[in-house]
């Protein structure tokens, strides 16, 4: 997808992936909460931690920027920190490598003004709400351990956006990617470039939303000369279904959010 992308950067401005997709889950988690390795462990994270500097070399060298995705919350700080490694090596110029951030986690706004006091590099940042709220949730009350999502939308709300604030306040150093299918988040990030006086068509900050939802929120804001990417996951079918039916139950969950997006649909095929 790399190498794709370098052929057609107007059309493909990102490329991304998942650590799972070249580490198994169950090592991840051994190193993650740091137990002990075997030897043939230690020598399969060893082409683990290979295989994620390969991928960020070869977007350094393509010239590619590219997300880090966000997983479960017990193997994050593994993936954090390879991906803040990669950063301080690839980011010197400007931000080629980025960190998902998944705000319904609590201490997100914290996390991101501690990479920017402690790094010395260019950062970038894809902010997400979350992806895996019902599963950490219950892995919490199953292993008896604080729960790390925020309580409530609300609270998550607060946290999405004051990440924007802080990340436009740092636009020095910072550039970021508002992965949202919410048009307040959307209106509030648009505002805020406005204010800084920032160019609509900085490199820096990018909207992004699914393909094939919130196409309303997606062609708005395009439309007002702001750039706008669609997410387009793929793989094998078993997959990307759960992937995509979470995502779709995510916004049935937002109040009146679907049938907005339905109404819009039909109004538009009417026009």
């Amino acid at each position: 997808t790399i190498h794709k992308a370098a052929t057609n950067q107007k059309d493909i401005p990102f490329s991304v992936f998942k650590t799972t997709g070249i580490g198994r889950m169950d090592l991840l988690t051994k190193v993650n909460a740091g137990a002990s390795l075997s030897e043939a462990e230690t020598a399969e994270f060893s082409k683990v931690k290979i295989r994620f500097e390969s991928i960020c070399q070869t977007a350094y060298d393509k010239d590619v920027r590219l997300f880090v995705d966000a997983e479960d919350s017990w193997i994050q700080d593994i993936i954090d920190n390879m991906t803040y490694e990669a950063m301080e090596r690839f980011n010197k110029e400007k931000a080629i490598i980025f960190n998902t951030i998944q705000c319904y986690r609590t201490g997100r706004i914290a996390h991101i003004q501690d990479k920017i006091n402690s790094m010395t590099c260019y950062l970038g940042f894809k902010l997400v709400r979350g992806a895996y709220m019902e599963k950490e949730r219950a892995r919490a009350i199953e292993m008896q351990y604080e729960s790390p999502i925020n309580p409530d939308k609300a609270s998550t709300d607060a946290e999405y956006d004051g990440a924007l604030e802080l990340c436009v306040k740092h636009i020095d150093r910072v550039s970021i990617c508002a992965g949202t299918h919410n048009e307040d988040s959307s209106a509030l990030l648009m505002s805020l470039m406005q204010e800084a006086q920032v160019d609509p068509q900085s490199e820096q900050f990018y909207f992004a939303q699914l393909l094939g939802m919130s196409d309303h929120i997606s062609y708005n804001v395009s439309h007002a000369h702001y750039h706008v990417a669609k997410y387009v996951p793929f793989g094998p079918v078993k997959e990307v279904l759960p992937y995509l039916l979470r995502r779709a139950d995510e916004n049935t969950s937002v109040a009146g959010q679907t049938g907005r997006e339905l109404s819009l649909i039909m109004k538009e095929l009417d026009r």
